[in-house]
């Protein structure tokens, strides 16, 4: 009868770990992003930006979760001392000086031409800046950008 017994209380055990699994996965997607970080070093070297000379931007690896589900990225916004800066009468756009092409940011989800706020420059088109030999972020009217202030730049590294 002993081994009856440690038999049911096996199955039950292994049916609550089962039934509980889903619940653990749904808090995990949940979780805030900082819980779902890789180690910096496992990151760095995935940074596709990092053959980059980069001024008044930082690459920053971040966590977007779409419907419960988490997907890490790359992306370029802007240093603390430059988005500190008063910006009054345009908007930000990412643009190719060699080119005139434009590029997109990141805006909470959306991919957007330009933004009104220094705190919206986000930058994850590597296509586009890896396609450009210098990248700029302007700030003033995009239908005028030779004239908008450059605020930010990506070069790319020759090597």
């Amino acid at each position: 009868m002993a081994p009856r017994i440690v038999f049911r209380a096996l199955a039950a055990t292994v049916a609550v770990a089962a039934l509980s699994l889903p619940l653990t996965q749904g808090a995990y997607a949940a979780a805030t992003p900082s819980q779902h970080a890789a180690p910096a070093s496992a990151r760095d070297d995935d940074n596709p930006f990092r053959w980059m000379e980069l001024d008044g931007l930082k690459a920053e690896f971040r966590f977007m979760c779409p419907a419960g589900h988490c997907v890490g990225y790359w992306s370029l916004a802007l240093t603390e001392d430059v988005a500190a800066k008063k910006y009054t009468g345009g908007k930000f756009f990412a643009y190719a000086p060699a080119t005139g092409d434009f590029g997109f940011f990141l805006d909470t989800d959306i991919a957007t031409r330009t933004v009104d706020h220094p705190g919206q420059v986000r930058l994850i088109d590597s296509d586009f800046i890896r396609s450009h030999p210098r990248v700029e972020v302007r700030y003033g009217n995009p239908e005028k950008p030779r004239k908008a202030k450059v605020v930010a730049s990506a070069t790319t590294l020759m090597l």
